[in-house]
């Protein structure tokens, strides 16, 4: 008799665990609240970075420039499939930027565990601010005169082109970290530490030594596959002939620096795991009845699935006001075998590029986890087109 009872009190333990999982996992509705500002000031768009935030994580990578080439491939199906959007969230260095201009939400969120990737954002923001048209934010970025001035119609490939043999120039570079502190600090009145304006130089010091032919590259470890520079990804196209990069047309650029200059771009430090990052951008959300219409997750996933912190995230993402529309999008890398992973590539993914570009209803996935469908990151990917 014991037995017995003992054995129905572990049932009930898991019957309470599971229906705790469940609960956790039910998306919750939107509110009706006084809609999404149109901008924001500075003091409230360096209220919600640093309110927002959690303490910085660590990373084995630097990351400030994507290792993903086919993240343009999926633009055609997401602009067709979701529409108007309200809400983008995101997670990295620029390939954000590009998913914006696509599909122009009202407000975007980047949240990354690297403080360093908010202060990149923050790097971003002032030169594109500071930069009325694409050749002078990349003679910005790169410290770099162009041998001429250029139209503003032409290609993305001809504006690097003319980059090409640019050489760097050391008074130009100092002149211009002094614009960009003097930018967020004097201009915007942002509350950066001496640590955070010591990033800010390392990682604007990195696209000038660099140049356009920065790549993404990781700080320990073996050596990979070679990867795209700044240029290479800047002048990809969608897979259909398109060239849609936030540099590929001079309208597009307006558009980023429209979002930039109106401060709705929000760059945010936290771990998808984590208890805080995503649970107030959600929260802002609701309040103001915003949804997530696209979240850009990366890899991140790939990450999370070697302990449980996948359990975490996937309960943040139930907490954020999503809809049937609201859409994973997410990077596959086909590293079996290299660097650790021992993920099988999927039938459907050829063997190159290294990496493919994949969408995932959310809905369809936290249905998914709350089924017990979800156990490993390749059931996430299996689920994902």
């Amino acid at each position: 008799m014991p037995e017995v009872r003992r054995a129905f009190s572990r049932i009930g333990v898991l019957a309470i665990a599971a229906a705790s999982l469940l609960l956790c996992l039910t998306p919750t509705a939107r509110r009706v609240g006084q809609g999404l500002p149109p901008r924001l000031d500075d003091r409230e768009f360096w209220s919600m970075v640093s309110t927002f935030s959690e303490p910085g994580g660590f990373f084995r990578s630097d990351n400030l420039v994507s290792n993903e080439t086919t993240f343009q491939h999926v633009i055609p199906v997401l602009q067709r499939q979701l529409g108007s959007a309200s809400a983008y969230l995101g997670v990295g260095p620029d390939q954000n930027f590009t998913y914006i201009v696509a599909l122009k939400p009202k407000i975007a969120f980047i949240v990354d565990i690297r403080r360093q990737n908010m202060l990149l954002h923050l790097m971003y923001k002032a030169l594109i601010e500071m930069s009325p048209t694409r050749d002078e934010f990349l003679s910005r970025l790169f410290s770099r005169e162009p041998p001429s001035e250029l139209d503003p119609s032409v290609s993305a490939e001809t504006l690097f082109a003319a980059f090409e043999h640019a050489q760097g120039d050391e008074q130009a570079f100092e002149r211009n970290l002094h614009d960009v502190e003097g930018w967020l600090q004097g201009h915007h009145r942002f509350g950066l530490s001496s640590g955070d304006l010591r990033a800010i130089e390392y990682v604007y010091r990195s696209f000038y030594s660099a140049g356009p032919d920065i790549r993404y590259s990781f700080g320990r470890g073996p050596g990979w596959a070679p990867f795209p520079s700044y240029r290479d990804l800047m002048v990809e196209s969608d897979g259909e002939g398109r060239h849609r990069s936030y540099l590929a047309t001079e309208d597009n650029y307006q558009v980023l620096r429209d979002l930039e200059i109106r401060n709705v771009i929000v760059p945010v430090v936290g771990d998808f795991a984590g208890p805080k990052a995503l649970r107030d951008v959600g929260a802002y959300l609701r309040e103001r009845g915003g949804s997530v219409t696209a979240f850009y997750t990366s890899n991140v996933e790939q990450y999370l699935f070697r302990g449980d912190e996948w359990q975490r995230f996937y309960g943040n993402v139930a907490a954020l006001p999503i809809g049937d529309r609201s859409t994973f999008i997410r990077a596959y890398f086909n590293n079996a075998g290299r660097g650790g992973f021992q993920f099988a590539p999927l039938p459907a993914i050829p063997p190159t590029p290294r990496s493919v570009t994949l969408l995932n209803p959310i809905m369809v996935l936290l249905t998914a986890v709350n089924e017990g469908r979800i156990q490993r990151y390749l059931d996430v990917v299996e689920l994902s087109k």
